[in-house]
C-alpha cells in the first residue's frame, strides 16, 4: 500500500510539471530550446521510471476480486460470531467494536447496543479504571494482560478477562481481543462457600478444560489473522487443523455457495479420512440441513 501511495504522489508531481510545460508555450523564441529540453526530460522520466514502476505494481498487486474479499470477510466474521467462548473486540479506549454471540449471552448485553459503547460501562465501577488502563497498555504493544472484573448485572460473580493485541488486515490501529470466562469455575449447582462445610477445592478438570479452550481461542485467532488473504479454502483448512486433535477428533469442512464441495477432512486415521473425502456433501442430510438453516445441528 505504501508503494502504491508513493507512486501516486510521483505521478501527481509529473502531472503538475506537465501543466507548467504547457504554460511555458508562450515564452519567447529564444527560450523554447530550454522548454523543449525539459519536455524531453519528462518523457524520458515516464519511459524510464514511471512506466516500469507501474508494471512492477501491477504484477505484484492483489489478484483477488472484490467478491473474494467479501467472502473472506464473511468467513472470518462467521468464525468469530460462532466461536464457543465469549469474545469481544475493543479499541484502545475499550470501546466495543464487535461482540460475538457467546459474549452477548454471557454479559446479557445485545451486540447492537454494545457496539460503539465502552465495555467498561458494563463493568462494576471499581473495575472500570483498571480495565481501561490494561486495554490501553495492550493496544500500545506492552504485551498481553489478564485481570479479574465484575459485571454490573452480576457484581458478586468474578469474571476472568484475557486481553491480547491483534492487528486485523485493513485496520489502521491495533485492536484488543478480550476473552471472558467465569472467574468461579465450579460446576453449576455446586454449593457456595457459605453452604460448604469444608473449604472449596477448585475443580481441576473444569479448570483444565477452560485453559484448553483459551489455548484453542488464542491459536485460532492467530491463525485467522495470519491466513493468506483471498484464499478462502486455505483459511478453512488452517482453521480445521487448529481444531483437529486438540478440540475434535473429526473435522470436516464443506464450502461453496450454490453447491457445496468437500474442502477438508481430518480424521483419527488417514484411511478414515480418505473414506469421507470422496463423499458428496449433497448426499449427507446433516450437512445439507446445517447449510440450509445456517445454524448448528447436532446428531447423536
Amino acid at each position: 500500500m505504501a508503494k502504491t501511495d508513493e507512486f501516486g504522489e510521483e505521478l501527481a508531481d509529473f502531472v503538475r510539471r506537465v501543466a507548467e510545460l504547457k504554460a511555458a508555450r508562450s515564452v519567447s523564441g529564444g527560450d523554447l530550446p530550454t522548454v523543449l529540453d525539459a519536455a524531453i526530460f519528462e518523457l524520458d522520466h515516464v519511459a524510464d521510471q514511471l512506466w516500469p514502476w507501474y508494471e512492477r505494481l501491477s504484477s505484484a498487486g492483489p489478484s483477488r476480486t472484490a467478491s473474494a474479499d467479501r467472502q473472506e470477510q464473511h468467513l472470518l466474521r462467521a468464525v468469530f460470531q460462532r466461536f464457543p467462548l465469549p469474545v469481544a473486540l475493543v479499541d484502545r479506549e475499550a470501546v466495543v467494536r464487535r461482540l460475538n454471540f457467546a459474549a452477548t449471552s454471557f454479559t446479557g448485553v445485545r451486540a447492537g447496543y454494545a457496539t460503539g459503547r465502552p465495555l467498561t460501562g458494563f463493568l462494576a465501577h471499581a473495575d472500570r479504571a483498571a480495565f481501561r488502563s490494561q486495554a490501553a497498555a495492550v493496544a500500545h504493544g506492552e504485551g498481553d494482560r489478564s485481570l479479574t472484573v465484575h459485571l454490573q448485572q452480576r457484581p458478586s460473580a468474578p469474571v476472568h478477562t484475557t486481553l491480547t493485541a491483534v492487528r486485523p488486515s485493513g485496520e489502521p490501529h491495533t485492536t484488543v481481543l478480550v476473552a471472558l470466562q467465569p472467574g468461579d469455575l465450579r460446576t453449576p449447582g455446586s454449593p457456595g462457600p457459605a453452604e460448604s462445610p469444608t473449604p472449596q477445592v477448585p475443580d481441576l478438570t473444569e479448570t483444565t478444560r477452560h485453559a484448553s479452550l483459551m489455548d484453542v481461542l488464542d491459536e485460532m485467532t492467530t491463525t485467522l489473522l495470519t491466513a493468506p488473504r483471498g484464499d478462502r479454502d486455505a483459511v478453512v483448512r488452517r482453521a480445521a487443523h487448529v481444531l483437529h486433535g486438540r478440540f475434535a477428533d473429526w473435522v470436516i469442512a464443506d464450502t461453496g455457495t450454490s453447491a457445496l464441495t468437500r474442502t477438508t477432512v481430518l480424521a483419527p486415521s488417514e484411511k478414515e479420512a480418505e473414506a469421507l473425502a470422496g463423499q458428496a456433501p449433497a448426499r449427507c442430510p446433516l450437512v445439507m440441513e446445517t447449510a440450509r438453516t445456517a445454524s448448528p445441528t447436532l446428531q447423536v
